[in-house]
């Protein structure tokens, strides 16, 4: 009987979950806009979705507010991360479309995996509490990239006073303004951090403005990836080679990123 009601509760879900996606999709096919994003340092590609994967959980863990699912579909093992949520092994769970994420390595575990899907949510059907309203689990870490939607949107407008230019570098305006030309070419800057948000998909996201450039036009902030540890309101000097229009798919688009930066707080 009980196996009878998870089933039956696993089947609606799997439903509703399809129908959803197909809503998504049908409304990202047209509001979609190509830009850039970025590249973890194990370099995982966000390549396919998940296909609403159900089965049992065979493993699990929870580090720095992300849970992960190790799944077994009976033909498949397969790793899926998502907020934090209860959840036990032998538990029957549902995984709807996410972003896959190849050679993934989690600096908090100190493992890399061949394969993991993040994702918005996982329906625990084993749970007393199971339904398909997912909003009683925990919203991503801060600083996660949206699952779904633009990525790489520029934190909130902030005052940052003009920071004098490198000798041989360029201020966040001028880079904007010449960004085809530095596409691909090493550059240099001095900034200021104005968001950081560490360890996510296996390296360090940071936002920099120097007080060039508008909110308005959109060429005030410049985000990079590194492995440096910083915290907001840091002066650091940064460099690294210019990528635009760099598109990973499933929001992950930036239209400059200077990625794997070498960086150092000035002192």
């Amino acid at each position: 009987m009980k196996n009878r009601i998870l089933y039956i509760v696993l089947s609606i879900t799997v439903a509703l979950l399809v129908g959803c996606q197909q809503s998504s999709d049908n409304q990202s096919s047209t509001t979609q806009t190509p830009a850039s994003s970025q590249t973890p340092t194990s370099s995982p590609t966000p390549q396919e979705t998940t296909n609403n994967i159900s089965g049992n959980v065979v493993e699990t863990m929870n580090a720095l507010g992300y849970t992960y699912v190790l799944v077994d579909t009976g033909s498949e093992q397969v790793w899926a991360a998502t907020a934090q949520f209860a959840v036990n092994v032998g538990d029957l769970v549902v995984i709807p479309d996410g972003m896959a994420m190849h050679n993934y390595h989690s600096q908090t575990l100190d493992r890399t995996f061949d394969l993991v899907y993040f994702v918005e949510s996982i329906l625990n059907a084993s749970s007393a509490t199971a339904s398909t309203d997912t909003s009683a689990q925990g919203q991503m870490p801060d600083g996660h990239p949206p699952i779904s939607g633009m990525g790489g949107a520029a934190p909130a407008p902030i005052t940052v006073d003009p920071l004098d230019k490198l000798e041989n570098g360029h201020n966040i305006e001028e880079i904007y303004a010449a960004r085809d030309s530095l596409a691909g070419q090493e550059i240099q800057l001095r900034g200021k951090v104005v968001k950081f948000s560490p360890q996510i998909m296996g390296t360090n996201w940071i936002h920099l403005q120097d007080g060039s450039g508008s909110p308005e036009a959109g060429n005030h902030d410049l985000t990079l990836t590194s492995n440096t540890q910083l915290k907001v309101g840091d002066i650091v000097i940064a460099n690294g080679k210019l990528t635009i229009d760099k598109d990973f798919g499933h929001g992950y688009a930036y239209d400059l990123i200077v990625e794997n930066a070498a960086v150092s707080v000035e002192q």
